[in-house]
This record gives structure tokens, C-alpha cells and sequence, in this order.
């Protein structure tokens, strides 16, 4: 403001009539216009100024969203490795990493049924650089489960959906049924007395068994277990009777003969295992359902950072290597125009009106 100031005034001086006094009138009459021109220039240049700053932060969003992505992108799995959501991570991390010219890094961490993780990806910085890979369970069902420090869409900006897998009815070899409709009927006669496994309290193995059982007029014990591979072993032993998972976890013990399998949860047969009806052919209608993935970013992500990593991942799914890998661990990738983030936010609200009335009625809470 000095260097203005004495601008100003040396203006001023010049402005002032020859042979005038500084106590005459022309000193007012003249000097009074240059004061007012003077102060509106350093006006405009402080607008000016302002009007950049508050263009700054725009102008530093647009300039990441181009230069981006500069450095390696994490992708966080909310559970130990070698899980269903660990394999997808990693067959789309290693194709991403190609048409993004960066590293792509699976970063596993577990605990509390994904919501540690999910959680720690709700925190992250705004820039694109840390990612939520999740599923129904850790981005619908959890949200009925626990009292979240974050909340499930209004803090994740949706990326793309990615690929489902549907489930598999499956029983211990000696369940005297033929077909689905004998195996309710079966379970009916036997209030009570049947037992399904489940991998874990609230997930959706459990869910979709008391939706089964509501759907079937059956009622049948629920036992937990620490994950799916320890209910499949104790379901070939004969331990318990039943088990509504996915179908990468059983079709294994089915193809071996150790388990008998009835139906999957879905509107078309898999690919890998086409001997197997649906439900709709096996006589329990519109009964679909699977365990979908997807990928977040924190909310508040540029639009165009989000459209990058979409294209991405629409690039990953479109590679033949990656169809391959992900149909070989029962996966079924999303057609090409549901592979978009509004996709992915109309189905995890819709999974959220589905789900948690049916998970408040039955009062499961988190472990």
C-alpha cells in the first residue's frame, strides 16, 4: 500500500493548477477526481488479486486431474489376502497399472468384517491416489451391522462395478433330496433340525438364509464360522447340512462329489458349471443373488480423475487375459454399460433398501 500511496500522491501533485496554493480552492476541485481515480485502480488490482486467489484451489484440481496419475494408486482390500476380494484387486490392479503408466498397489487391511479398511479409505485425501475396492458385504450389508464413523455413499464417490458372483445351494452328500423342491420340502418336514453354515455373522451367506427361509417357509439353524473354506469342510463331514455361498468357494467339492449342489442363485447357468439350474428352473423363482464387486474413491475426487480411473478399469474388463482370470474364480464381469460410477451407486442404494430393513427384523448385529 506504500508504493500506491505515494503514487497516488505524486499524481496528486501534478494535477494541482500553476500558481495555485495549497489552500485554494482549485486544490479541491482538481485534486478530489484523481483521489477517487487512484483509489478505484488499487480497487480492481485488489479484486484482481482476491478473484486469483480464490481461483486457485479450481485452478490446482484441474491441473491434477491432468498431470494425474504422477505416482503410484493404492487400492485397499478390506480383508486378509487371498480372499474373493483380494483376487479381483489383483487381476484388475495388474492390468490397470498399464493404461494408467503407473503402479497400482494392493494394500490388505483387515478386521472388523471390512470396516477397518473401508474405513481407512474414507479418510484418505481427495487426489485419486487411494482407492476402496469393496463388495455388497462391506458396502451395503456392514452399514446395517455397526455404527460407522463414515457413511457409505455420501463419503465414497463410485468408480465402476466390476464383476458378481452369484451363489451356490449346496448340501452334505446324505441330504435325501433329488432337487430344490425336495430339499425344501425335506427342510419343512424338519423344523429346526437342519443346519446352515455361514462364513462369518451378518455377511451375506447369513442374510440370504433368512431370506430363504422366509421365501421357503423353512426355518433351519445358522452356524458361524471364521470364513467359507472351514463351513465347506465340515459341510463334505457331514457337520452340517447346508450352505447358501459363493460359488468359488463350493464348486470344487462339487465337481469332486463330496457335496451335492442344487441350484444357483442367479438368472443364467454359470459358464463353468452349466449342469446346474437355476433357481428360476428349479422352481424358486426370481430368487437371485450375489456377491458384486466394486471400486470407490473418497468423495470429493475430481470428476475428471474419476472418469480416468473408469476408463481404466473399463479397459481392464474389456482385456481377454482378465475375462479369463476372473471367470476362472467364478466371476462374472458387469455388460459394458453397467461399468459406470451411476451404475454402481443406483445398485449399492438399492442393495441398501433391500438388505438392511431384512437385517434390522432379524436384529443380526456386528461381532
Amino acid at each position: 500500500m506504500s508504493i500506491n500511496s505515494s503514487r497516488m500522491h505524486a499524481t496528486l501533485d501534478l494535477a494541482k493548477p500553476l500558481g495555485a496554493s495549497h489552500g485554494s480552492r482549485n486544490k479541491y476541485r482538481h485534486r478530489q477526481p484523481f483521489r477517487a481515480n487512484a483509489m478505484e485502480l488499487a480497487r480492481r488490482r485488489f479484486l484482481r488479486l482476491s478473484g486469483g486467489a480464490v481461483a486457485l484451489p479450481a485452478l490446482s484440481i484441474v491441473a491434477n486431474a491432468q498431470t494425474y496419475p504422477s505416482r503410484a494408486i493404492t487400492i485397499i482390500v478390506p480383508y486378509a489376502a487371498g480372499g474373493g476380494t483380494d483376487l479381483v484387486a489383483r487381476i484388475l490392479a495388474d492390468r490397470m497399472k498399464v493404461s494408467l503408466s503407473q503402479p497400482v498397489i494392493v494394500q490388505n487391511i483387515a478386521g472388523g468384517t471390512g470396516t477397518i479398511g473401508v474405513g481407512r479409505a474414507a479418510r484418505a485425501a481427495a487426489d485419486g491416489y487411494t482407492l476402496s475396492i469393496g463388495s455388497l458385504s462391506t458396502h451395503v450389508l456392514i452399514g446395517a451391522l455397526y455404527a460407522l464413523q463414515y457413511d457409505l455413499l455420501k463419503d465414497f464417490a463410485p468408480i465402476a462395478l466390476l464383476a458378481s458372483e452369484p451363489l451356490l445351494i449346496v448340501t452334505k452328500k446324505t441330504v435325501p433330496a433329488r432337487d430344490l423342491k425336495e430339499l425344501i420340502a425335506w427342510l419343512r418336514s424338519n423344523p429346526d433340525k437342519a443346519s446352515q453354515g455361514i462364513a462369518g455373522v451378518g455377511n451375506l451367506e447369513h442374510v440370504v438364509g433368512i431370506s430363504f427361509q422366509k421365501e421357503t417357509s423353512t426355518r433351519f439353524q445358522v452356524v458361524p464360522y471364521r470364513g467359507g473354506a472351514p463351513a465347506v469342510q465340515d459341510l463334505v463331514a457331514g457337520q452340517i447340512d447346508i450352505i447358501i455361498g459363493a460359488a468359488s468357494n463350493t464348486l470344487q467339492q462339487v465337481r469332486a462329489g463330496n457335496i451335492k449342489a442344487y441350484a444357483v442363485t442367479a438368472k443364467s447357468r454359470l459358464s463353468t458349471a452349466p449342469d446346474i439350474p437355476t433357481v428360476d428352473e428349479a422352481g424358486l423363482r426370481g430368487f437371485y443373488n450375489s456377491i458384486w464387486f466394486g471400486l470407490w474413491a473418497p468423495a470429493r475426487v475430481s470428476p475428471d480423475i474419476i472418469a480416468k480411473l473408469n476408463g481404466s478399469v473399463v479397459d481392464a474388463l474389456a482385456d481377454a487375459s482378465v475375462r479369463k482370470r476372473l471367470a476362472d474364480i467364478g466371476q462374472e464381469i458387469f455388460p459394458r454399460d453397467q461399468q459406470t460410477p451411476e451404475a454402481l451407486r443406483a445398485l449399492q442404494k438399492a442393495e441398501i433398501e433391500k438388505w438392511w430393513p431384512i437385517i434390522k427384523a432379524a436384529g443380526i448385529k456386528g461381532e
